[in-house]
């Protein structure tokens, strides 16, 4: 008898999605994509690796070294290329735009009720009870990061370096992906097999079912590099946000809100390295101080939407440009709804504009270094050093949620225990984000219901 005969045949590669299904699961990865880059990430995972197999997962992880080295929302980017990978620039631009249109709805329905209706109790029970638990979904989302992606000593050891560099001497993102880069172009070179596909040596986990897109599946022709495509892509791109923001320009001029916001954050688009926390000072500095579009309590107040609705955390901007368009009743007072809503979009529009160039861009020439370790070690390490960074940015959630004024001000017993009990859902029932987040907001609600009636 045959080892296969024994065991059963060989499991087989599933058929790819079709449109329809793929348009399907974009949309409702739009709904529930909590947790921030890390945890979105490790949803698609999940998702897309483990259960439906669409792709492998060096794939995976070559598709996310990528994206996490460019300007913009790393997982927003990983559906764009994923989507572009399956079904050409239509994948590409319905997985990306998917991603981010639920979370601009969400946001410009509660940006009105903020604005509209004030301090709401019910809507800030929910924030009190959400908090931790992303919180705890973060630190989560590092932990299944790194399990995969931190294989032996080197790149521990690079994740920790990370972690320090970011935590106790303050060095900004661009330099610590920089040298992790670095670390593993020369770690290539002295121990390739330590920053082989995530130290793996280049092989798939012993037994993984093979994949759609799988290991060593051919790169289908629309993504193999190039000259011509890319000069179409660069002009189509160009030319999109050229008319976009020439069309604003000669209806509302150039000194006129919505084609401030268009410049502002095409600006900011592109110095989003390391995510939304590395850009909010830079917004921030324009957004309340340069253009005064809100105030720097409505700054906090967006940035706590962000948090905790769905999509990448630069959503956040979706909330500037509503309230500065509100504010600024661009479109009167009796229509102040409307001009909300079209800054708000005004903002969303060229802030992802350059995510999905990016992607449709440089995707050709990525998919032709699949497998080559020169280029492939350096975002190894780059890998491991995000996982140094989303540590850091775990304790800087629970610095502010367990002491909301300070290691000088109270601790937030509640905050703690909301936080714990995530944790036990997350690490040892392991239930998933979305009934976490839904159960602390639910405990938050009712916390606030009880201090009011006390």
């Amino acid at each position: 008898m045959t080892a296969e005969s024994a065991l059963g045949p060989a499991p087989t590669a599933p058929a790819g999605p079709s449109r329809r299904e793929a348009f399907r699961y974009w949309l409702a990865l739009g709904f529930v994509s909590f947790g921030g880059p890390a945890g979105q990430i490790a949803i698609m995972h999940e998702e897309l690796v483990q259960r439906r197999r669409w792709i492998s997962e060096q794939r995976f992880l070559h598709a996310l070294n990528y994206c996490m080295v460019l300007p913009g929302p790393e997982a927003q980017q990983l559906a764009t290329y994923i989507g572009w990978m399956m079904h050409r620039t239509w994948g590409g631009i319905v997985a990306g735009g998917l991603f981010v249109l639920p979370s601009l709805f969400i946001l410009v329905a509660l940006s009105w009720v903020y604005m509209a209706f004030g301090d709401v109790p019910v809507i800030a029970g929910l924030f009190h009870g959400i908090k931790p638990a992303v919180t705890v979904l973060v630190l989560h989302a590092a932990y299944r990061l790194g399990s995969r992606a931190l294989k032996n000593d080197w790149l521990w050891a690079v994740a920790a370096g990370a972690f320090v560099a970011i935590f106790a001497l303050g060095l900004p993102f661009p330099v610590i992906v920089l040298g992790a880069g670095l670390i593993g172009f020369v770690g290539g070179k002295v121990a390739p097999g330590k920053f082989a596909s995530g130290g793996s040596h280049g092989t798939a986990k012993t037994g993984s079912a093979p994949a759609f897109i799988d290991d060593h599946t051919p790169t289908p022709p629309h993504a193999r590099f190039n000259w011509a495509r890319l000069r179409v892509v660069l002009a189509a791109f160009v030319g999109l946000w050229g008319l976009a923001l020439g069309a604003l320009t000669v209806v509302f001029g150039w000194d006129g809100v919505l084609t401030q916001m268009g410049w502002f954050f095409t600006k900011a688009a592109l110095l989003t390295f390391g995510g939304a926390y590395a850009v909010l000072p830079y917004v921030y500095q324009g957004a309340v101080e340069e253009y005064q579009w809100l105030s720097a309590p409505q700054m906090i107040d967006g940035l706590a939407l962000g948090e905790t609705t769905p999509g990448p955390l630069i959503m956040v901007v979706a909330f500037v440009g509503f309230v500065g368009g509100w504010s600024r009743a661009i479109f009167g007072v009796d229509s102040l709804f409307l001009a909300g809503a079209a800054a708000a979009t005004v903002v969303t529009f060229f802030t992802f504009l350059p995510s999905f160039l990016f992607v449709l861009l440089g995707g050709p020439f990525i998919e032709s270094t699949h497998g080559n370790l020169r280029f492939t070690a350096p975002l190894t390490g780059i890998t491991a050093a995000v996982v140094g960074v989303i540590v850091n940015l775990a304790l800087f959630f629970a610095y502010h949620v367990l002491w909301p004024q300070g290691f000088d001000g109270r601790f937030d017993w509640t905050s703690a225990v909301i936080g714990v009990a995530a944790g036990l859902a997350l690490f040892r029932f392991r239930l998933g984000a979305i009934p976490v987040v839904l159960g602390s907001g639910a405990v938050g609600v009712a916390l606030q219901f009880l201090r009011a009636a006390l």
